[in-house]
């Protein structure tokens, strides 16, 4: 009620701001906030499902000053690979700049992978740099992401957990899409590598499962009175030897299949 109260009491002092206060608000802002909600029929993480071969609702904000600084969030739900527990809910945090570099965009930041609620030492951070711009129709974008030693990133047993032991993630990608003129199609492509730490993680999690693997998606967008419908084929070279493994964790409960097999997400994304 408190909250509520001083909430309230805000509202008032704004509704009868001075004269300069209100020529401040009408001003320019600064600051641009945008943000997004999916409906997907998996969510693939780097190419190995989240959310065993489910369906995933996702969203996002993001608030982006002038200057090209910027931070926000992005959720998902989990289920399937790895056990985090609580509400098996993934919340990213991000934060960089982005600025202009000869023609292109170069955007350094670094992401929070959390997990609220769940259990310990999942979580961990990964800066990143991207380089992206438009050559002709096609817009091209390359990026590196490196995760420092942490414990979210080792190997899992009681005792090297005690003992603090830690692995890094490196990945790598480059992202490109195209729109068709006269349509409201534009076709979009992906391909990654990852280097980590192979086997479980924490709880049976780990960013680069078989410590090594590639990872791409081909796919197209379609613009739709205000909505984006989106389908993608996602693949991975993870082999089905290197799937049974990192049983049981590395499976759908459903039928017992590899989670990074050959699969089409379809998805519809609201943004605004």
């Amino acid at each position: 009620m408190k909250s509520i109260a001083a909430v309230a009491a805000i509202a008032c002092g704004l509704a009868f701001a001075t004269p300069a206060l209100a020529e401040e608000a009408d001003a320019p802002n600064d600051i641009t906030i945008s943000g997004s909600v999916t409906l997907a029929s998996d969510y693939r993480f780097r190419g190995v499902s989240q959310s065993n071969k489910g369906m995933a609702i996702q969203g996002g904000m993001t608030a982006k000053h002038k200057s090209g600084v910027y931070a926000g969030f992005w959720a998902s739900n989990l289920a399937g690979w790895g056990t985090f527990g609580g509400p098996n809910v993934e919340l990213d945090l991000i934060a960089g700049v982005a600025v202009p570099v000869g023609g292109l965009t170069l955007d350094t930041g670094v992401t929070w992978y959390n997990y609220p609620g769940g259990a310990d030492r999942t979580s961990f951070a990964e800066p990143y740099v991207k380089l992206g711009g438009a050559y002709g129709p096609v817009n091209l974008l390359a990026g590196v992401a490196y995760a420092p030693k942490q414990i979210a990133l080792g190997n899992f047993s009681n005792t090297t957990i005690s003992r603090g032991q830690k692995q890094d993630n490196l990945y790598l990608w480059a992202d490109g899409s195209t729109a068709i003129p006269g349509t409201p199609v534009t076709l979009k492509a992906h391909g990654g590598w990852s280097k980590g730490n192979p086997g479980l993680g924490p709880n049976g999690t780990s960013v680069a499962p078989t410590g090594k693997y590639w990872d791409w998606s081909l796919g197209a967008d379609v613009a739709v009175a205000g909505l984006t419908l989106g389908v993608s084929y996602i693949d991975t070279d993870i082999t089905d030897r290197e799937a049974a493994y990192l049983q049981p964790n590395f499976s759908s409960t459903k039928n017992g299949s590899s989670i990074a097999g050959s699969t089409v997400v379809v998805s519809i994304t609201g943004s605004f």
